[in-house]
C-alpha cells in the first residue's frame, strides 16, 4: 500500500491546485479563452479524481470503471487546450460548433471505447492483474491507443504555435503568460511522454495527473501575476482585420505576381463584385486601367471605376509589401472617392467665376448709373455701398484662392519678399497710412498661401481705423522652427462680437462677423499650421499675432528696419 499512501496525497494536491485555478478561470468566464481554460482545468481534475478512486477501489470491477471514466478527462485536455490557445490568441473564427464537433469525433470514440473495452481490445490492453498496492496492471497493446495519443500531442503542438508567437510580443504580460502557458503544457506533457516511453517506475501509474500540479501552479502565476484572463492579446489580431475591412477607402491586396488575395468591405462594393468573383483573379482583370498604376505611391490623376453615368472618381494609392529581407512580395491598393471633392472644387470655380465677374460688373453698373444723378448724400450712400458690395466680391475671391492655393499645394516663400508685397498692396490702396516694419536680418521661408493672410490684417488694421493717419506696426521674428508676425495698430479695436464670432469658429442667422477679411487671417493661418491671436494693444488698438511654422531657412540679410 505505499504506493497509494504516495500517489494519494499528490493526487490530491493536483486536485486543489487545479480547483483553485478553476474558481479564477470561471470568474473571469466573459473573457477570451476562460471557458476552454476551465474545461482543461476540470478535465485534469477529472482524471486525477479518477486515479484517486481507481486507486481506493476494492474490486477489480470498480477499479476498471474508474480507469474508464478517466478517458473523460484524459481526451478533453487536448481539445480544451486547442480552441483556449485560438479564441486567446484572437482566432475565435474556428470556435464554431461544426468545428468544436469535427475535434471531438476523436474524443468521444475514445471514451465509447473504453466503455465497450469487454468487447474489444482496440483501446486497451487486456488486464492481467493487481499488484499488491492495488494498482491494475495491463499488458501493453491497443492500436486506438496509439491513436489517440498522437491525436493528443497533434492538437497540443497546434495549439502552442500561436502561443509562441506571443513571446516576441513587445508587451512583456503577453510574453509572461505565454512563457506560463508553455510550462503549464510541457510538465505533463513531457511526464506523459517519459511514462509510455517505460522511462518513470511508476508502478502502472499513469504520472500525468500528478505532473498537473506544476500546471496549475503555472496557470494560478499566469491568472495572477501576468493576467492571463485579464489582458488578452485576442483583439489584436481581429483589430487589424477590423480596421481593415471597415475601413472608409477600398483596399486590395495583390500578390508579386498581381493576383488579388484580399479585399476590405468597401472595395466589394466600390467594384460591385462578389468576393468569391474577385479573390484569385488577375488584378488586371478587376481593377480598370490597370496597368496605369505605380509600383509604389500615388496614381496621377484620378481613376474612375463604373460606367459613364454611374462613375466614380477615385485617388489611388498603392504601398509595397516587402518581407523582411526588403524583397517586394506585393502591394496594398487604396481608393479614395474624391466625387464630393471634385464637386465641391467646380462650385469653387463657379462660385470664384461670379466673384470675380459678375458682382464686379455689377456694382461697376451701379455706380456709373448714379453718377449720372444729383451727387447728393443719398447718392453717396449707394456708391459707398456698390464699393462695399465690390469689396465683399474681392474678399470671397481672396478666401477661394486660398482654399485653392491648399488643394494645388503652394511652394515655400520668402517671408521678406511675402511681406514686402503685402505692405506695398495696403500701400497702394490707401496712400494715407504709415506702416512701419520690422524684419529679422535672416530671411526665411514660409507657405505661399499667408499672402491673403498678412494683407487681410494689415488691410483691417489700416481700414477700420478712423483716424487721418493710421499707424501700422510690422514685427516679424525667428525662433527655431516657427515664424511670429506681429501687427499692431492705434485704432479703435476690433468689437467684442467680431472676435467672438472668430473664437467660436462658426457663425449664426443671429450671431455673425461684419465681413470675411479676420476668417481669411483665421482660416489661412490654420491652414498654415498656425495659430493666430489677437488682443488689445497699448494703449489703443489692436495686436494680432500670427506664428506659423518654419519651412526652411534662407542666406542673405534684409535692413532690420524699414518704414514710412
Amino acid at each position: 500500500m505505499a504506493t497509494v499512501v504516495t500517489l494519494v496525497p499528490l493526487l490530491l494536491a493536483s486536485v486543489a491546485i487545479g480547483s483553485a485555478a478553476t474558481i479564477l478561470a470561471w470568474r473571469a468566464r466573459p473573457e477570451p479563452g476562460a471557458k476552454p481554460l476551465v474545461a482543461l482545468l476540470v478535465a485534469q481534475s477529472w482524471w486525477s479524481t479518477c486515479i484517486i478512486f481507481r486507486l481506493r477501489a476494492p474490486v477489480l470491477e470498480t477499479k476498471l470503471l474508474w480507469a474508464n471514466l478517466a478517458w473523460v478527462g484524459v481526451v478533453t485536455i487536448p481539445v480544451a487546450w486547442f480552441f483556449f490557445a485560438l479564441e486567446y490568441t484572437g482566432r475565435d473564427e474556428f470556435l464554431r460548433p461544426r468545428y468544436v464537433g469535427s475535434l471531438s469525433v476523436v474524443p468521444v470514440l475514445t471514451i465509447v471505447l473504453s466503455l465497450t473495452g469487454q468487447y474489444h481490445d482496440l483501446l486497451y490492453i487486456e488486464p492481467v492483474g493487481v499488484s499488491s498496492s492495488g494498482v491494475i496492471l495491463f499488458q501493453q497493446g491497443g492500436p486506438w491507443f496509439w491513436i489517440i495519443a498522437a491525436y493528443t500531442y497533434v492538437l497540443g503542438i497546434f495549439g502552442m504555435i500561436p502561443i509562441l508567437n506571443l513571446l516576441t510580443s513587445d508587451a512583456v504580460a503577453f510574453q509572461g503568460q505565454s512563457a506560463a502557458l508553455i510550462v503549464g503544457l510541457l510538465a505533463p506533457w513531457v511526464t506523459n511522454v517519459l511514462f509510455l516511453a517505460g522511462v518513470l517506475p511508476t508502478a502502472g501509474v499513469d504520472p500525468t495527473p500528478i505532473a498537473f500540479s506544476v500546471s496549475g501552479i503555472v496557470y494560478l502565476a499566469a491568472l495572477t501575476r501576468f493576467r492571463l484572463l485579464g489582458t488578452s492579446p485576442a483583439p489584436n489580431k481581429r483589430a487589424r482585420q477590423f480596421l481593415f475591412d471597415r475601413m472608409q477607402g477600398g483596399a486590395i491586396v495583390v500578390d508579386a505576381n498581381d493576383y488579388i488575395v484580399d479585399l476590405n468591405d468597401s472595395c466589394v462594393d466600390i467594384l460591385g463584385l462578389d468576393t468569391r468573383d474577385v479573390l484569385g483573379a488577375p488584378a488586371q482583370d478587376i481593377i480598370p486601367e490597370y496597368d496605369r498604376l505605380p509600383d509604389d505611391g500615388a496614381l496621377p490623376g484620378h481613376l474612375t471605376i463604373g460606367d459613364e453615368l454611374g462613375g466614380h472618381p477615385y485617388d489611388v494609392m498603392a504601398t509595397q509589401i516587402t518581407n523582411v529581407r526588403g524583397v517586394p512580395i506585393g502591394r496594398v491598393i487604396t481608393f479614395h472617392d474624391i466625387g464630393e471633392h471634385l464637386r465641391q472644387q467646380q462650385r469653387l470655380e463657379v462660385l470664384n467665376r461670379v466673384l470675380r465677374h459678375n458682382i464686379r460688373t455689377e456694382t461697376n453698373v451701379i455706380y456709373g448709373f448714379v453718377s449720372r444723378f444729383e451727387d447728393d448724400e443719398h447718392a453717396k450712400t449707394v456708391k459707398e455701398r456698390a464699393l462695399r458690395i465690390e469689396e465683399i466680391g474681392k474678399k470671397g475671391r481672396d478666401a477661394i484662392e486660398l482654399f485653392d492655393k491648399t488643394r494645388n499645394q503652394t511652394k515655400p516663400t520668402s517671408l521678406h519678399a511675402l511681406l514686402e508685397q503685402c505692405v506695398t498692396s495696403v500701400r497702394e490702396d490707401d496712400s494715407e497710412a504709415t506702416v512701419h516694419w520690422e524684419l529679422p536680418d535672416e530671411d526665411v521661408d514660409v507657405a505661399g498661401l499667408l499672402r491673403p493672410v498678412f494683407t487681410n490684417a494689415i488691410e483691417n488694421a489700416v481700414k477700420h481705423n478712423p483716424s487721418d493717419d493710421p499707424h501700422v506696426w510690422i514685427t516679424a521674428s525667428v525662433d527655431d522652427d516657427h515664424v511670429i508676425v506681429e501687427i499692431a495698430d492705434d485704432g479703435p479695436g476690433i468689437e467684442e462680437y467680431e472676435l467672438a464670432v472668430i473664437e467660436e469658429g462658426t457663425e449664426t442667422p443671429l450671431k455673425h462677423g461684419s465681413g470675411l477679411g479676420l476668417w481669411i487671417v483665421k482660416w489661412g493661418t490654420d491652414i498654415a499650421g498656425g495659430d493666430v491671436q489677437f488682443t488689445e494693444n497699448d494703449p489703443t488698438g489692436t495686436l494680432v499675432t500670427i506664428e506659423v511654422p518654419l519651412l526652411s531657412r534662407k542666406t542673405g540679410t534684409n535692413p532690420p528696419v524699414q518704414s514710412d
